[in-house]
């Protein structure tokens, strides 16, 4: 009777809760995709710090990509999210996954820039001056990133430049701005904001009369996007990421934070530090989840 006992509450057990091997936050993994630009590097960090230090996930891993494959990844379910969808320039991305992926609400609440741009001690505003000036290059980014794309095929054309352009990883970019500005060498750069680069340096965002860049000089938006199926299955980083807001002030000195660290988890536990209230309703909104 004993051991009929015994058996029956183990039953009872598996039925009820799975008896070990609970579907709550602490048994929970996530994969959340990044492409290395500093804002992403910033928003997702601050994610995975947040879920595994207040919501108790046993381990949020952030991992490198490249852009289209972070789309591709996240729509068949190999990644969770990706937290850096800037709209309009990724539309192609977005629409490759169309029905795979849901698209949350906007969480940048500023104004977004991106454009070529140069120091002001260059004293330049506009595209159209670049060849009266001493530069000899142009210091882009991934060469899959949009404007990478349209620097050759439409800017150069358009204005005639003579400068080379450098493809280089966003690190190593801002690595050769911070030598040449330093150095106060002429030179021209891919820049945008929301990012530290802003606070860190005085330049110029470059007009483009011609048009040469298209929609890329304006304003977009900063969304989040994760897997079709995440707010069923876990609704509670599903409600996390749904409630993330940060104006350009907060992302940027994030981002300076953890660039002054030189580690993104320690940079933005040192951020969260003084910005408790910031994120405090992202964690109650998860919590409602959990609870819901």
């Amino acid at each position: 009777m004993k051991l009929f006992a015994v058996l029956l509450a183990l039953l009872v057990c598996l039925l009820a809760s799975g008896c070990g091997q609970s579907d709550t936050p602490e048994n929970k993994r996530l994969v959340i995709g990044y492409i290395g630009w500093d804002e992403n590097v910033a928003v997702s960090s601050l994610t995975k710090l947040l879920l595994e230090q207040e919501l108790g996930y046993e381990e949020v891993q952030i991992e490198l990509t490249d852009l289209e494959a972070v789309f591709e990844r996240v729509g068949d379910g190999e990644m969770d999210a990706f937290q850096d969808v800037w709209l309009p320039n990724h539309s192609d991305e977005l629409e490759a996954v169309e029905g795979d992926v849901e698209l949350l609400r906007s969480w940048f609440r500023g104004q977004t820039k991106f454009s070529l741009a140069a120091p002001s001690y260059m004293g330049i505003n506009s595209i159209d001056q670049i060849n009266d000036t001493e530069a000899e290059r142009i210091i882009g980014i991934e060469p899959e990133s949009r404007i990478m794309q349209r620097i050759p095929t439409e800017v150069v054309d358009a204005y005639d430049l003579e400068q080379d352009l450098v493809e280089a990883p966003t690190e190593g970019m801002l690595a050769e701005v911070e030598r040449l500005y330093t150095a106060r060498e002429p030179f021209i750069f891919v820049a945008w904001s929301p990012h530290w680069m802003n606070q860190r340096y005085e330049f110029e965002y470059l007009e483009d009369p011609k048009g040469a860049l298209g929609e890329l000089t304006k304003p977009s938006e900063l969304h989040t996007i994760v897997r079709e199926d995440l707010s069923s299955e876990d609704p509670v980083a599903y409600e996390f990421m749904k409630e993330v807001t940060l104006t350009e002030q907060q992302i940027n000195t994030l981002e300076d934070v953890i660039n002054t660290t030189g580690d993104p988890i320690r940079g933005s536990r040192a951020w969260l530090d003084e910005n408790r209230d910031v994120v405090q309703p992202w964690i109650d909104a998860a919590k409602r989840a959990r609870e819901g």
